[in-house]
């Protein structure tokens, strides 16, 4: 038996309910992760569930069992991302990583080993080695800090992989 490996998937436009539908009527074991984002409609707030990768999902199977070649016919397919008209295989940690990151069904989780108000490290980036306080957290996942530069603060983005908790 061949082990399964995640491949990535482009999805037409707006179609990723009828790909996901689809691809699951087929027996394809797929991962689209979702986040919750804030728009204003005129004038109040509305909560909706988005992909995480706008237009593309993952999609799992045996590259040498699997009639994988019919997932560019599938109705809210695009096609599957291929190089030289084979797909290639996702690092498996990257794809663990994020389905980590998700909850059953899919949404991404907020980080919650950050809170505003923490002092936090920077370790990567031009700003390596500095140490800032968390202002807040926005919907996607950016951790905006307050930094102590040049006699003054300075507000910036960094991602959750970029700084660590200071002891």
């Amino acid at each position: 038996m061949s082990t399964k490996h995640w491949f990535l998937l482009q999805y037409k436009p707006n179609s990723y309910r009828l790909a996901l539908r689809n691809l699951h009527r087929q027996g394809f074991e797929t991962f689209l992760p979702m986040q919750d984002v804030t728009q204003r409609h005129s004038t109040k707030f509305v909560q909706q569930r988005r992909p995480l990768f706008p237009g593309y999902m993952f999609v799992s199977f045996a590259l040498d069992t699997a009639p994988w070649r019919k997932i560019n016919s599938t109705v809210g397919v695009a096609r599957l991302v291929s190089f030289d008209g084979q797909p290639k295989a996702l690092p498996p940690d990257l794809i663990a990583g994020l389905m980590a990151r998700c909850d059953t069904q899919g949404r991404v989780l907020p980080p919650d080993q950050f809170a505003p108000g923490d002092e936090l490290q920077v370790m990567s980036g031009p700003f390596a080695e500095y140490v800032a306080t968390i202002e807040t957290i926005d919907a996607e996942q950016r951790i905006w800090l307050l930094m102590e530069f040049m006699g003054q603060k300075t507000r910036m983005a960094v991602w959750p992989e970029q700084v660590q908790l200071t002891k």
